[in-house]
């Protein structure tokens, strides 16, 4: 079936919030090249916005959890065959796949078994624990887009074609920072020494970290009482959950629990306690020292110590991409008080010059305009013949 070359169509899947983000900022920036360009796919509502017509509903992809998913299975399965079908059907010019990876894999490898160009955009994190899974995404990608370095260098190591865009999170968060605005928004005074504790956005992270790094900041406003202490709570279950957590462990301790708002906390803070994840590398981005502390189920950690093989040095974004331990990190039972304390007193009694010199440098190297790259890479692709 040949491709009508008068209008160009792009296919593009988005399964969650974040992906919808990554893909407004990529359909407005393909426009630039495609005025004219047709996207259809699975879009949420920053993507339909753009134009983009969605063929089944966003949500429900949005599925967390082996348990969940597996609930969802049967209707999972049944959209990637119709969506696959409709895109065999109808040949778009280039198929986009943003983050997502267990689904969107699944459907760029058909597409390109049958001649359709597919670029994923996100790498999975094959470089931590799944070496292998590499040759998956070859065979079902023609491009992966990567938001850092370290990245990239995977994938070059193992002769898979790939372009580092940069990091959005980067794009959308200024080099330099004024945080009285934030500090006055959470009734903080400028002169206040602020800890910030962000123990997860997920049940089962709130219930492992709470109450350590609850008793790491009594720990900390024992040693200063003027201490002020915000803690942003993803959600109401979160915060009911932390803090019944906090009564049961230290109900006299002084701490503003916030609705969400965790950039703010961060802004305000002065360092901060937090979990693995994304939150890493946007503290990094605000230039706050930190501790990483974080836990699993022990018998999550047994099976990944003993299933699989760890390529990494470190689990934070800031010792990733600085490929050196900038912050400290302390994994299951180093995830004390007493290591956690005694690494957040000396950050909540000097300036941090020099780490905060770190976190500008290589907050540089990774703003390139992610949306602007990552249409270029794929603009590139679809003229190339």
């Amino acid at each position: 079936m040949k491709k009508d070359k008068k209008q160009l169509r792009i296919g593009i899947v988005a399964g969650e919030l974040s992906g919808d983000i990554l893909g407004e900022g990529l359909i407005k920036a393909l426009k630039a090249h495609f005025p004219d360009a047709i996207f259809e796919g699975i879009a949420g509502p920053k993507m339909q916005a753009q134009g983009c017509k969605t063929l089944f509903d966003m949500d429900e992809l949005s599925v967390m959890g082996l348990v969940e998913v597996l609930g969802r299975l049967p209707r999972l399965l049944k959209i990637r065959k119709q969506l696959v079908q409709h895109f065999i059907d109808n040949p778009p010019d280039v198929f986009v796949g943003i983050d997502a990876p267990d689904f969107n894999l699944r459907v760029e490898k058909p597409l390109k078994d049958a001649g359709i160009k597919t670029v994923q955009y996100v790498s999975p994190s094959v470089w931590a624990w799944r070496e292998k899974r590499i040759h998956t995404i070859s065979a079902a990608t023609n491009l992966v887009l990567a938001l850092l370095p370290y990245e990239k260098e995977f994938y070059d190591k193992h002769q898979v074609p790939c372009t580092f865009v940069g990091h959005t999170l980067a794009d959308d968060i200024a080099l330099e920072h004024d945080d009285s605005q934030a500090r006055s928004q959470l009734g903080l005074n400028a002169d206040d020494k602020v800890l910030a504790l962000l123990p997860g956005s997920r049940g089962s992270e709130v219930g492992l970290l709470s109450e350590t790094y609850i008793k790491t900041a009594a720990q900390l406003q024992t040693q200063n009482p003027a201490l002020k202490v915000v803690v942003p709570l993803v959600n109401e279950k979160r915060k009911a959950q932390f803090i019944a957590i906090l009564n049961a462990t230290a109900p006299s301790l002084n701490v503003n629990l916030l609705d969400g708002q965790s950039n703010l906390a961060m802004q305000a803070a002065d360092a901060i306690l937090l979990a693995s994840g994304t939150a890493t590398l946007e503290g990094m981005l605000y230039k706050k020292p930190m501790v990483v502390g974080y836990k699993i189920k022990p018998i999550s950690y047994w099976i990944f110590k003993t299933l699989f093989t760890f390529n990494i040095k470190y689990f934070s974004l800031p010792n990733l991409l600085a490929d050196e331990e900038l912050v400290p990190e302390f994994l299951q039972s180093e995830c004390n008080v007493a290591n956690l304390t005694a690494a957040l007193t000396p950050m909540l009694n000097s300036d941090n010059k020099e780490l905060k010199a770190r976190f500008l440098a290589i907050h540089e190297k990774i703003r390139l305009d992610a949306s602007k790259q990552a249409a270029n890479a794929v603009a590139e692709l679809i003229n190339a013949n």
